[in-house]
C-alpha cells in the first residue's frame, strides 16, 4: 500500500537548477540518444551506397552498445573515485570526435565496425552514467523529478534529431549529417557543463543522504556493488531492464525501416519518430512526479505494459499512419519511465555510496540488451522478410518486464557495508513512500 511523502522541498531546486541543465543537455547531447536516434536514417543511405544488408549494418550499434555497456560499470567506478565532472567532461569531448569520424568512412566493414568501437570506448560517460550520479546527489525528496527532467534530454533528443537527421541528409549527404550532428555535444553540452556540472559539497547535498561513522566524518549512505550481488532485489531489477530495454531498442532503430515497408515517406517516418520525444517528454515527467510520491514498481507497472500494443499495432499489414503515431506515442512513453525508474532505484534501494558503480552495472545489463536488439530485429527481417516475429516477441517480454519489478519489495533503509548513522536531524527514510 503507498502512502503520499512529506510536501517537496524547493530548496533543491533553488541549490541544483544549474547541475540540472547541464545533466538536461549533456544527456540529450550525449551518446545515449544521439547513435540510436540518427542510425535509423543513417541505415538506408549507407546501403544504398555500400551494398551491405541490414543485419551488417546494425552490427555496427550492437558493437557500441555491447562495448560501452562492459565498460559502464568502470566508467560508474571512476566517477565514484575520481568526481563526475571530470568523467563527463573527458567522455563528452571524446565522444563529439568519434561521432564525427563517421564522416570519412569508406566502403569498409572493418572500418566502419572500428568506428562504432571507438564510440563505445570513450562515449559511455556521457550517458546518464555520470549525469544522474550527480543529480542524485543534489536532490532527494524531488528525485523523481529530478531525474525525469535530467532524462528529459533524451526526449528533447527524439524531437528535434529525426527531423534534422533528414534534412542534413538531404542537404549535406549521410557523412556531413554525421559530422554536423556531433557539434551537439561540442559545442552544446560541453560548454554547459564546463560552465556548470559538478557534484556538491557534503554540506550542500540533502541530510537524508549524509550519515556519520564512529569518527564523525560525514559519508553517503548506501552499499557496495558487493552487497548488492548478493542480494535479490540487484538480479530482478537486471532481468527486468534487460527485457525491456531489449524490447524497445530495436523497435527505435528499426523504426524507419518498418514504416518504409508500410509505404510511409522518409517525411513520414520523421515525424512519427519525432513523437517519440513528445511522448518520453511526457513519460518522465508524469513517472517522476509519482516516483515522488507512491511506491515506484507499481507506478510503472500499467506504463510499461503499454509498449506491449505498440508492438501488436505495429505488426501485420494493415498499419495506418494514425495506427503509427499512436503506436510510437506508447513506445516513447514507456520508453521514459523505464529508463527514469532504473536511475531512481538504483540509488533509493542501494543508496548514493558506490552508485556509479551499482548503477554502471545496471547500465551494463540496459546496453547489453539495447545493443542486441537491433541486431535480432535486422536478423528477423531478413530472413523472414518481416518484423511481425520480432514485436511479438517484444510484447511479451515488456509485460514481462513491468512485473518482474512487483517482486521488489519495499524500500530498504539506506545504509552502507560501514555502521553509519544518519545524520543529525535528518532520518534516513525521511520523505520516501513505502
Amino acid at each position: 500500500m503507498t502512502t503520499p511523502t512529506q510536501a517537496p522541498v524547493p530548496g533543491e531546486f533553488r541549490k541544483g537548477w544549474k547541475v540540472l541543465l547541464a545533466a538536461l543537455l549533456g544527456t540529450a547531447c550525449g551518446a545515449s540518444p544521439l547513435p540510436f536516434q540518427t542510425m535509423g536514417f543513417m541505415i538506408g543511405p549507407i546501403r544504398d551506397e555500400f551494398g551491405w544488408s541490414l543485419r551488417d549494418i546494425s552490427f555496427g550499434v550492437t558493437i557500441y552498445g555491447v562495448l560501452g555497456a562492459l565498460l559502464a560499470p568502470a566508467f560508474g567506478a571512476m566517477a565514484d573515485r575520481f568526481g563526475v565532472r571530470r568523467v563527463a567532461l573527458l567522455s563528452t569531448a571524446a565522444f563529439g570526435v568519434a561521432f564525427a569520424s563517421f564522416s570519412l568512412m569508406r566502403d569498409s566493414l572493418a572500418m566502419f565496425y572500428a568506428l562504432w568501437t571507438l564510440v563505445g570506448l570513450v562515449g559511455i560517460g556521457s550517458t546518464p552514467i555520470t549525469w544522474s550520479r550527480a543529480v542524485n546527489l543534489w536532490f532527494f525528496r524531488n528525485r523523481g523529478l529530478a531525474l525525469g527532467l535530467t532524462l528529459v534530454g533524451t526526449s528533447v533528443a527524439a524531437m528535434i534529431l529525426p527531423t534534422l537527421t533528414v534534412t542534413l541528409i538531404h542537404q549535406l549527404g549521410w557523412r556531413g549529417a554525421y559530422a554536423a550532428l556531433a557539434l551537439l555535444p561540442l559545442l552544446v553540452a560541453l560548454p554547459v557543463a564546463l560552465a556548470f556540472f559538478r557534484e556538491p559539497r557534503p554540506e550542500e547535498r540533502p541530510p537524508e543522504l549524509n550519515a556519520v561513522d564512529a569518527s564523525g566524518k560525514v559519508a553517503l549512505g548506501g552499499m557496495t556493488l558487493r552487497e548488492c550481488l548478493r542480494g535479490y532485489r540487484f538480479w530482478l531489477l537486471a532481468l527486468s531492464i534487460f527485457c525491456v530495454a531489449f524490447a524497445y531498442g530495436g523497435a527505435l532503430v528499426h523504426m524507419p525501416q518498418m514504416l518504409k515497408a508500410h509505404g510511409f515517406a522518409d517525411t513520414q517516418q520523421a515525424v512519427v519518430v519525432s513523437l517519440f520525444g513528445v511522448s518520453i517528454f511526457a513519460g518522465r515527467i508524469i513517472t517522476g512526479l509519482l516516483l515522488d510520491r507512491f511506491w515506484a514498481p507499481l507506478v510503472t507497472l500499467p506504463i510499461l505494459c503499454l509498449p506491449a500494443v505498440s508492438c501488436l499495432l505495429l505488426a501485420g499489414d494493415h498499419l495506418t499512419f494514425a495506427t503509427a503515431v499512436f503506436a510510437g506515442f506508447l513506445l516513447g512513453f514507456s520508453s521514459g519511465a523505464e529508463t527514469d525508474l532504473v536511475a531512481f532505484l538504483a540509488g533509493r534501494y542501494f543508496g548514493m555510496a558506490n552508485y556509479g558503480r551499482i548503477y554502471g552495472s545496471l547500465y551494463m545489463v540496459f546496453g547489453i540488451a539495447s545493443a542486441l536488439s537491433p541486431l535480432a530485429y535486422g536478423w528477423v527481417k531478413d530472413s523472414t522478410g518481416s518484423y511481425d516475429l520480432i514485436l511479438y516477441v517484444a510484447a511479451v517480454m515488456f509485460v514481462a518486464g513491468a512485473f518482474l519489478l512487483l517482486t521488489l519489495g519495499r524500500y530498504p533503509p539506506l545504509h552502507s557495508s560501514a555502521p553509519l548513522a544518519p545524520a543529525v536531524g535528518a532520518p534516513l527514510g525521511t520523505g520516501v513512500a513505502t
